[in-house]
Formats: structure tokens, C-alpha cells, sequence
């Protein structure tokens, strides 16, 4: 390793928590967006295989650990670079989905954020692939989980048009 790789590779545990503080903002802003919608989604026509409300927070308690620590290990390789700005972009739609989908009650709107993040998670996967691999897998299952809610979401909006 070069001295520059080595200082890169070498930055502080403390970067941790600017990723962790990052993804609690994202999912910070989800939960005031979900706050008290757990009937609303309920009342909702939903496909046979959407899952009960009780299983969101602890899929995303621990979908948003392992984007936190994706984003800080790419960090640590490569710095503040490309997948990282993509990275952060997908964070953003991430937050904009809860307010959308369950806030507004945009469904349309929601499924169009929720295709444009799964986009930005498969180029930040592929961003992370050649920085880090291991933060590439590490986003696997987030991209597996945002795969189904887009199906879910979809079929949410075809059931309750109109």
C-alpha cells in the first residue's frame, strides 16, 4: 500500500459516526413520516404477501446498521468520492419515500422515489464493488429489501387507485 492508501485506510472509528449520524437522519425522517401509521396501512388493500407493520422497524433497524457501515468502510478506502455522492443521494430518496408514500399518501409519487433508489443502490453498489466489497455486500440485502417494497409499493397503488 502506498502512504495515501494507507492514510485513507486508516481513518478513525469516529467517521462511524458520522455515517451512523447520517442514516439516523434518513431514518429519523421516515419515522415522523410513519408515526401513527401503522392503522392507515392496515385499512390499506394489500396484496397476500405484504407483511404485518411489525416487521418494518426491525428489518430497517437493521438494514440502516449495515448502510451506516457500507458507507464508512468505502469511506475509509477511498474517501469522499463518487459512490460516496451516490451513496448519499440514495440516502436521500430513502427519507423522501415514508413522507411520500405515507404522509401525502402519494403512492404513485412513492413508487417513482422507491424505482429511482433502487437504481441509486444498485450504482452504489457497483461504486462500492470496486472500492470495497465487502460494503458492496454489505448493501445487498437493502437492495433485496427495497426490491420487495417496490413490488409492494406498486401493488399498494394499483389496489387503491381510484
Amino acid at each position: 500500500m502506498t502512504t495515501s492508501q494507507l492514510r485513507l485506510h486508516s481513518r478513525p472509528w469516529w467517521g462511524l459516526a458520522g455515517f451512523a449520524a447520517a442514516v439516523f437522519a434518513a431514518a429519523a425522517i421516515g419515522a415522523l413520516g410513519v408515526a401513527g401509521t401503522a392503522a392507515e396501512y392496515e385499512s390499506l388493500r394489500r396484496p397476500g404477501w405484504a407483511p404485518p407493520s411489525a416487521l418494518f422497524g426491525p428489518a430497517w433497524t437493521i438494514l440502516y446498521a449495515m448502510i451506516a457501515l457500507a458507507g464508512w468502510l468505502a469511506w475509509r478506502r477511498a474517501g469522499f468520492t463518487g459512490p460516496l455522492w451516490t451513496y448519499a443521494a440514495q440516502l436521500v430518496l430513502n427519507a423522501a419515500w415514508t413522507p411520500l408514500f405515507f404522509g401525502f399518501g402519494r403512492y404513485g409519487l412513492a413508487f417513482a422515489d422507491i424505482a429511482l433508489l433502487w437504481v441509486l443502490i444498485a450504482a452504489t453498489v457497483a461504486g462500492f464493488w470496486r472500492v470495497r466489497r465487502v460494503a458492496a455486500w454489505l448493501l445487498v440485502p437493502y437492495w433485496l429489501w427495497v426490491s420487495y417494497a417496490a413490488a409492494l409499493n406498486l401493488a399498494i397503488w394499483l389496489l387503491n387507485r381510484g
